[in-house]
């Protein structure tokens, strides 16, 4: 069991279904890996496994016996290699005591060189001779468990049992003669057993010390652009229950220059790997809150404003165009461009329902005339922005487009007059639809990635929507899988 064995297996575990979190008053993601994913990830380990023990050599093996009418026998065994492994059954389980990982049935091929010499008052001389043979190991079991627990917002893994037991064994020499033969028999199948179960234990020891190292050097904070970061420590104490595994995240976007003080909440969580009926491997659930604390970290950071300078119909940016609608402003400044200075006043409110992501948008609109290269605030119009946002997941990614559903407008403050409120609706919708919106959906369109190791996509997702969760209901498949396939089919 080398240490990819482990290490292929339970990255797919432990990133993929980070977290689950309990209900608490902030943002957070939750994840659940059910046990389709388990034996997903557990056919990945065998094969994983498999690769990486071959060509697994043991330490050399010395013995002597005394034969019978040829005197004593030094036998040397080197170049003891595993050449094949062929797994019968296998299976994984989880519960209060930990992952219990297990192989049974397994056939174990070896091949390995010999020597001899021996020695008696009949040869003084001695004799020696020297070939090769092969093993056949059959009935061997691996297994190991191990527990998962919550160090500082890190996760620590323990081995709490492990090892390997070599069932029967068959040897066929290549060369030598019948009493050669029935000394390694006697005298070496278990040298050879204990060969094979310490080396196979020692590779579970480091496999494990080097996933160990891997959690401990995930990082509390993923940086996503100049503005913000995301809070990715765990919180609480993973839960493995009978059928599934879930870990938690806090999942909070952050200013990069506020430090936020990590939290360990030991709550009990209680999770759900229910895909609405459908057998999914996991399930990654995400909190209105994180939108929430995203929007008001974007917010803060001033990064909610556009400036409008063209617009589809250019002429609605000249004051010629308003004369009739405010006489004012064209009085004042005749023929001169004008730009919309679009700001959110506060964050938007955002509401997963159980049918998609609402949101409600307030937005000042702030006309401004373009004279002598001095820019002229004239008047402020509010608008509330009402939307529905449809979610999917992109790639690795959960992406939004937004929908315009309704919206209000009035004046907030005018220098040029009072403005006809119904007049100007036009003009506000075909911004919204023009501009707002399209600039708010390329935004979104670059998405929110969802945890997962490299190498490993997401098949065959599905949104679920559950007040205040959204519910990412995926399979998993390894991207060289997709490669090969992708060549197959178009062979």
């Amino acid at each position: 069991m080398a240490p990819s064995i482990i290490f292929s297996v339970l990255c797919p575990l432990l990133v993929l279904t980070c977290g689950y979190v309990q209900p608490l008053e902030e943002g957070f993601i939750s994840g659940v890996i059910s046990d389709k994913g388990l034996e997903y990830a557990k056919e990945l380990l065998i094969e994983k496994g498999i690769a990486s023990i071959l060509m697994l050599q043991l330490p050399e093996i010395e013995n002597s016996a005394q034969v019978p009418l040829v005197g004593n026998a030094k036998v040397v065994l080197s170049n003891i290699t595993i050449t094949d492994v062929q797994v019968n059954s296998s299976s994984v389980k989880t519960g209060e005591n930990g992952i219990v990982l297990v192989v049974s049935g397994a056939i174990v091929n070896l091949s390995m060189r010999w020597r001899y010499t021996v020695s008696s008052w009949l040869i003084p001389i001695g004799i020696s001779d020297k070939g090769t043979a092969s093993v056949k190991v059959t009935g061997m079991q691996v297994g190991l468990t191990i527990n998962l627990r919550n160090e500082e917002g890190s996760l620590k893994l323990s081995l709490l049992d492990y090892g390997c037991y070599v069932g029967d064994m068959s040897i066929k020499l290549d060369g030598g003669v019948s009493w050669l033969y029935q000394l390694l028999v006697d005298a070496f199948e278990g040298n050879i057993a204990s060969a094979i179960e310490e080396g196979i234990s020692e590779k579970i020891k480091e496999g494990i010390v080097k996933l160990d190292n891997f959690l401990e050097s995930l990082p509390k904070n993923i940086s996503l652009d100049k503005t913000a970061t995301l809070n990715v420590s765990f919180i609480g104490n993973p839960v493995l229950s009978s059928s599934s595994i879930a870990i938690a995240i806090n999942g909070l976007f952050t200013e990069k220059k506020v430090l936020v003080p990590q939290g360990y909440h030991q709550k009990e969580l209680k999770v759900s790997a229910a895909c609405g009926g459908l057998p999914k491997m996991i399930k990654v659930s995400i909190h209105e809150n994180v939108f929430k604390s995203a929007s008001q970290v974007y917010f803060n950071a001033g990064k909610m404003q556009l400036i409008v300078d063209q617009l589809p119909d250019q002429a609605i940016l000249n004051t010629a165009e308003w004369r009739f609608i405010v006489p004012e402003l064209y009085r004042r400044y005749p023929n001169d461009d004008m730009q919309l200075n679009i700001s959110m006043s506060s964050p938007p409110v955002i509401q997963v329902t159980y049918q998609d992501v609402g949101a409600t948008i307030l937005v000042d609109i702030t006309i401004e005339v373009l004279e002598d290269f001095e820019v002229i605030p004239v008047a402020s119009i509010s608008v509330e922005i009402s939307t529905s946002c449809a979610v999917e997941i992109v790639g690795n990614g959960i992406v939004g487009r937004l929908t315009l559903q309704e919206f209000s407008t009035y004046l907030k403050w005018s220098k040029i007059g009072k403005l006809h409120m119904r007049l100007i609706q036009s003009l506000m919708s075909s911004v919204l639809r023009t501009v707002v919106l399209p600039y708010l959906n390329f935004k979104l369109k670059r998405g929110f990635p969802l945890p997962i190791i490299d190498g490993y996509g997401f098949q065959n997702a599905i949104i679920l929507y559950n007040h205040p969760w959204i519910a990412v209901c995926t399979d998993v498949f390894f991207l060289e899988d997709y490669y090969l396939g992708q060549q197959s089919s178009s062979a």
